[in-house]
């Protein structure tokens, strides 16, 4: 039987399409919070990149306005997708983690050689009883459970007491101008009442919501996205829902019908991205932002650096020191950049140093490891 034909996206097409989602097509009027619940999360490996994200992508976005929500409890910092920090509205670090606990399941099953004799029922109850008596460090949590099974390996205890209970990082780690150990309570106790009762999201409300954050996209992009498999059938009980497209290599492209999809030559400004933007983590196919012949120059063993969009696509790296004269950012650029371009770039360098950096500060053309 012949495959049915489905209308087909360039690569210039869904790079549009999945920035104007992102918000970094133009910046958004959008509350902080709204934007964090938007994009499903952000990624937070590192304390600094959540505050930078919001500002590639919000209208007047300062600092403070993430760390007020930090502080209030609005938004939390836990393990989520991929098996990484993210950041999270309050009900989504309620309802996503259940979603994605069967991967976190499996994740334990890795170290079952560091766990021979632990009965991880027991494991689960005792960790939770220690860190919602008051938060506790990794260390803490090692230790606590090294007192009842002795012979087993630290980390692969460590890593079990992750895994099998839902912890956030308490402030004030992850506030803004502020620092702190990495300290961990169970999100039930951190969000006190908002916490209790709370499922998990329907994977299906789920995949329309990645679609709008992400979209158009295929099934291995969200399994790769949430680190998650066998999310097929979700997506074909939405199939009577959803606009279909396929790929110029032919892949099945799934979108929400009313969502933007811009035309292709729409101008994409320059936007300087953090580390570990999940732009860049959230397809199993990254041509969309990553060209073919740039690919492996964004990370340096297993740590990201820092990159800048031009014309929608990634095309340099940058960094930011502090020097006499104030702040200076430094862009490496992949290839030749005409004159125009170059300007543009310089401006949005220096309004990132006025919003982020607290004040005037200069942009500079060179290699970000000179």
């Amino acid at each position: 039987m012949a495959s049915r034909t489905y209308p087909v996206l360039g690569t210039r097409a869904l790079n549009r399409a999945t920035l104007a989602r992102q918000l970094l097509l133009s910046r958004a009027e959008m509350s902080a919070r709204d934007a964090v619940g938007h994009l499903l999360g952000l990624q937070a490996q590192n304390v600094t990149p959540p505050y930078y994200q919001l500002h590639a992508r919000l209208a007047g976005f300062r600092p403070e306005e993430l760390a007020r929500l930090m502080e209030s409890r609005d938004v939390v910092r836990m393990v989520t997708m991929r098996s990484t920090i993210h950041t999270h509205t309050a009900h989504d670090a309620l309802t996503l983690r259940p979603l994605v606990q069967p991967a976190r399941d499996r994740e334990v099953g890795a170290f079952r050689r560091g766990l021979t004799g632990v009965d991880l029922d027991r494991l689960k109850r005792r960790s939770r009883v220690f860190v919602e008596a008051e938060p506790r460090t990794m260390g803490e949590i090692r230790e606590e459970l090294l007192r009842e099974w002795p012979a087993a390996d630290p980390q692969s205890l460590a890593v079990a007491a992750r895994c099998l209970l839902p912890l956030v990082q308490v402030t004030p780690r992850g506030v803004w101008g502020r620092s702190g150990r990495v300290r961990l309570t169970t999100v039930e106790r951190w969000l006190g009442e908002e916490g209790a009762g709370q499922t998990a999201q329907p994977v299906d409300g789920v995949v329309l919501r990645y679609l709008g954050a992400f979209g158009p996209a295929s099934v291995k992009d969200m399994q790769t996205w949430a680190g998650l498999t066998r999310l097929r059938e979700a997506f074909e009980r939405l199939r009577p829902r959803l606009t279909v497209f396929r790929d110029e290599n032919g892949a099945e492209l799934f979108d929400l019908p009313d969502a933007p999809r811009p035309d292709p030559d729409t101008p994409a400004p320059p936007r300087f991205l953090p580390e570990f933007d999940n732009l860049l983590l959230s397809h199993a196919d990254r041509s969309r932002v990553i060209t073919p012949e740039i690919k492996g120059r964004t990370w340096t063993g297993n740590q990201a650096h820092r990159t800048l969009l031009v014309d929608g696509f990634v095309a340099g790296l940058w960094r930011t020191d502090e020097e006499a004269g104030g702040p200076r950012l430094t862009v490496e650029l992949f290839g030749t950049q005409t004159r125009a371009r170059k300007e543009e770039i310089e401006a949005e360098g220096c309004e990132l140093l006025a919003a982020m950096a607290g004040g005037t500060g200069s942009v500079r053309f060179g290699s970000i490891h000179g």
